[in-house]
């Protein structure tokens, strides 16, 4: 991706319209530490003085083997010990990973999706008290015969830096259940998806998922099968709206 279209894309996000449409209950805000994991998750952009912000995720999820619905749970927290100000935490679908839905964020355009993602949301945050933490429950469709990929950014309110990011990071199974009503993924693991008679599926993305270290000028593309690690330094055009 050109530094052009990564600014177009962070500029993008921020004038996105809201466009939550399935109720699955409002954000939740909570304090402490909530359940979950941050697999896969790098600090990016260096954060204000005194915020360190960091995202989790459930280490499993099940996926139903009839609609291939789910659910995920993403949270960011600020371990600090001063509120962050304004940011923005980011959910984007990779592969056979496809985010639906978040109440209470704007779906990103298919245009300005990061290349490999399919899917994405923006949730803004006024702000986060130090060692407070906010949740998202996202709608979600895994296509179990697929591999797929979540990734979680938390950047600036206006896109200008990165300061976290979760993944891009695989759900997936060793031990396919094609005929119990679900299967159980697990973070950080390859899908091997197999078919209800027993047949091997063509895995989909290339084998392993490295992370590229950060580039000096502080933005980076990781293609990891379909897969990409992006963020953006550059500042994005004024707001709108």
């Amino acid at each position: 991706m050109s530094s052009h279209r990564m600014a177009a894309v962070a500029g993008s996000l921020v004038a996105a319209s809201f466009s939550a449409v399935v109720a699955l209950g409002p954000p939740a805000a909570a304090q402490g530490p909530e359940p979950g994991s941050d697999k896969g998750g790098k600090a990016v952009d260096q954060a204000p003085a005194g915020v360190r912000l960091t995202t989790l995720l459930p280490e499993r999820i099940s996926v139903d083997n009839g609609s291939g619905k789910t659910t995920i749970t993403a949270t960011v927290k600020n371990d600090g010990t001063r509120e962050s100000g304004g940011i923005r935490l980011l959910l984007v679908g990779f592969g056979g990973l496809t985010v639906k839905n978040v109440p209470g964020c704007s779906r990103i355009a298919e245009g300005d999706l990061p290349e490999g993602s399919h899917s994405g949301f923006s949730c803004p945050i006024d702000n986060l008290a130090a060692g407070a933490s906010k949740s998202y429950t996202a709608d979600a469709v895994f296509a179990l015969d697929r591999t797929g990929k979540i990734c979680l950014p938390v950047q600036a309110s206006d896109g200008s830096k990165t300061f976290w990011q979760q993944g891009p990071v695989p759900f997936g199974t060793t031990n396919p259940s094609p005929n119990a009503p679900a299967t159980p993924l697990l973070l950080g693991t390859d899908n091997a998806p197999v078919a209800p008679d027993g047949g091997e599926l063509p895995r989909t993305g290339a084998p392993g998922r490295d992370v590229l270290p950060l580039g000096a000028a502080g933005a980076a593309l990781l293609a990891a099968g379909a897969a990409g690690l992006w963020w953006s330094r550059r500042r994005p055009g004024p707001r709108q709206g």
